[in-house]
């Protein structure tokens, strides 16, 4: 297994640095002039020509990469060019908000997904089943900003159940009072393809052979569902969570946006509007490394377990565990 590990190591190396390029590259190309920006409407060509001394961009571009790469390999990636707070400063403060809004979200999306999928899967083929399926379809094809827009306008502007807007300094307060209302419009955007996703894992298992054993044995439907085929449906489950867990340091830019949330999401889209490189190279990078170490994490040669399946399950537990003694349904000891 080490050897795997240090092998898929070796393999994050020239991702790392296909990342670096491209954010490099399309900076300096389509990025604009920071110079500009931070100089505002009112400047003069002297004031420009100091901003980018001050700022390295009038460097080589051979130059400007050899400091991002030092930059990366130091974890120090300077000060804002906006508001001249460290980088790293910035991205601590930030993560607080993002995490108060996206831990309980993960919580609850991937525990609601779950039990609703092995309910639907339960009456599958049912019109109950049917028609999850279609509100999920249904779902799936409204865009996030309508769910923002609505839900704000109803319930907070209208109803008055949630603030419109804000953030304070009570982690208590922030997450019962502003981070309620964006935690439900993620919810209710995220169930319906988790839903579908996760009813897929289950009725794979409901198909293999253990779980036909299970049945001649005698065990009930409800133990059969919530023990044997959730412990081996939540293999892939599992993977698929922790392969969104880096979606956690971006956050969700649009509800943080919206809801005026000073979490990381809105950063990224401050940081664009002002081209400010530091805060940006940093986030790329850092999200880059999270979602590699998030994918390896999740492999299953990793974790030293094998895909499921009848043969390789039958030896991970018995379809009738806790029940050697006794008479099976219809036969005898």
């Amino acid at each position: 297994m080490w050897a795997y590990v240090i092998r898929r190591l070796w393999q994050m190396i020239p991702t790392i640095v296909g990342v670096v390029l491209l954010v490099f590259v399309l900076f300096n190309l389509f990025g604009g002039d920071p110079a500009y920006v931070l100089a505002g409407k009112i400047s003069n060509p002297e004031q420009i020509d100091n901003i980018r001394r001050q700022l390295g961009v009038d460097q080589p571009y051979y130059v400007q990469l050899g400091i991002f790469f030092k930059q990366i390999l130091t974890a120090d990636f300077g000060a804002s060019w906006s508001t001249n707070e460290p980088v790293s400063h910035i991205l601590a403060t930030r993560l607080g908000p993002s995490l108060t809004v996206l831990v309980p979200l993960l919580v609850l999306e991937t525990l609601i997904a779950i039990g609703l999928a092995l309910a639907v899967a339960y009456v599958r083929g049912s019109l109950t089943d049917r028609m999850v399926m279609i509100v999920c379809t249904v779902g799936l094809s409204v865009s996030i900003l309508v769910y923002i827009i609505v839900f704000q306008y109803v319930f907070a502007y209208q109803l008055g159940w949630f603030p419109v807007q804000g953030w304070g300094n009570d982690f208590r307060e922030n997450l019962v009072r502003y981070a309620s209302l964006p935690i439900l419009i993620l919810l209710v955007v995220s169930i319906a393809p988790n839903l579908r996703l996760y009813r897929t894992f289950v009725l794979d298992e409901i198909n293999q052979d253990y779980v036909r054993t299970a049945r001649a044995k005698g065990l009930s439907e409800n133990r059969i569902m919530w023990v044997h085929v959730l412990r081996n449906a939540s293999i892939p489950m599992i993977t698929h969570v922790m392969a969104a867990l880096p979606g956690l340091l971006i956050g969700a830019f649009l509800v943080e946006r919206f809801f005026s949330i000073p979490g990381i999401g809105r950063e990224v889209i401050l940081a664009v509007e002002r081209s400010d490189f530091p805060v940006i190279k940093a986030l790329t990078v850092y999200v880059a490394i999270a979602t590699m170490v998030a994918n390896l994490a999740a492999d299953p040669h990793v974790q030293g377990r094998r895909p499921a399946g009848a043969a390789q399950m039958s030896a991970l537990f018995d379809p009738h565990p806790g029940c050697a003694g006794r008479p099976q349904r219809g036969g005898r000891r």
